[in-house]
């Protein structure tokens, strides 16, 4: 995989790494970003399971009234 070097702010970095539990800016900084990858990705697959029923619902004929 590419790796590509940033440049942040060492509070930052500092703030991140407490927060985190680790001792390691980047492993720090990687942790976040995978959380904040994994996030949207469960995002996603939420929004996507509530759409499913509204699919389906359109899709069927309507129902003869009265």
């Amino acid at each position: 995989m590419a790796k590509v070097n940033i440049s942040l702010d060492a509070e930052l970095v500092v703030e991140v790494m407490v927060l985190a539990g680790v001792g390691s800016p980047q492993d720090a900084v990687e942790a976040v970003v995978r959380d904040y990858i994994a996030r949207g990705h469960r995002t996603e697959a939420r929004i996507q399971s509530q759409d499913e029923p509204r699919r389906v619902a359109d899709g069927l004929p309507p129902r003869p009234e009265g």
